[in-house]
């Protein structure tokens, strides 16, 4: 894998580090296979990475610079095409090896199925595994039209691997009544509609290590129409800055991911704007801590 961690040409702003030097190691996973609406998420690490210059390294928010940290940004996975399975694998064998080397994977989807491949490798080194989990949507279904993998399944994929207790939802106001009903009765951490509850997971958590894995479309197509499943009622921006910004100082993050921007569905580029504009407030929080 190492040969692989080649010199990326089109970096995110500010993140320019040798893979050597780095703590951060940012990654993209250009897959939507699985997209069930509007595809094009396959598209987002391209996109992010070219909007970043658009943005400044300080964040205002933090009083903080990206460049005070040391990020490398190995460009875009080269994944397979029409196999789940194998796209899992490959991100997993990434984000293993830089968890093997002791630096922390920051993964650019690509659909929300592509976390799993990260959560498999975090929960191998990290048997005490915790997920905190932004999204409109549970993905707690045991299939989606008869198939396991797919980014509608991929929270009760990783609850089989972790269990009860130990995945934290926020904002999640879609889904089967028969998936709300499973994480009410205990087996997620559940928190509909908001971000209320998160001080208190955290709490609970404690010195826990924790992923985090951030679907976009957590906010309101008002403020991010451009991704595959838009679901009104969701949260602003500022709130999910500051929750994301939150969890990245606070907690014993070992990994993370944001996913689901479309780019094709919002050629006005605000989407990407505000993805990218996440990304850095998170990789700040990140760098600051490490």
């Amino acid at each position: 894998m190492a040969e692989k961690m080649w010199k990326n040409i089109v970096n995110y702003i500010g993140c320019g580090a040798e893979y050597d030097e780095a703590k951060v190691v940012l990654f993209g996973a250009p897959y939507d296979s699985t997209t069930s609406f509007r595809p094009g998420a396959r598209f987002a690490g391209q996109a992010i990475r070219n909007d970043s210059y658009g943005l400044e390294v300080y964040s205002p928010y933090q009083d903080k610079e990206l460049t005070e940290g040391t990020v490398y940004d190995c460009g875009d996975l080269e994944l397979a095409i029409g196999s789940s399975q194998t796209v899992l694998e490959q991100i997993g064998e990434c984000t293993r090896k830089i968890l093997e080397d002791g630096k922390l994977p920051f993964m650019i989807g690509g659909e929300h199925l592509v976390t799993l491949g990260s959560v498999r490798a975090a929960a191998e080194k990290y048997p005490g595994l915790h997920i905190i989990h932004f999204d409109a949507h549970t993905d707690l279904r045991t299939d989606y039209l008869q198939v396991e993998l797919s980014h509608a399944c991929v929270m009760r994929r990783c609850w089989e691997i972790l269990g009860d207790g130990r995945i934290h939802q926020f904002g999640i106001r879609s889904g089967e009544k028969a998936e709300f009903d499973w994480a009410r009765s205990g087996h997620t951490d559940f928190h509909p509609f908001g971000l209320d509850g998160l001080e208190e997971s955290m709490e609970m958590i404690g010195d826990e290590p924790v992923y985090v894995t951030v679907d976009l479309d957590v906010l309101d197509p008002s403020v991010f129409p451009g991704t595959g499943t838009p679901e009104p009622g969701g949260v602003d921006f500022t709130s999910l800055m500051c929750g994301v910004t939150e969890v990245c100082e606070r907690m014993n993050l070992i990994g993370c991911d944001v996913n689901e921007l479309c780019p094709p569905c919002d050629p006005t580029g605000a989407s990407t704007a505000v993805a990218c504009k996440i990304i850095r407030e998170m990789i700040i929080a990140i760098v600051n801590r490490l």
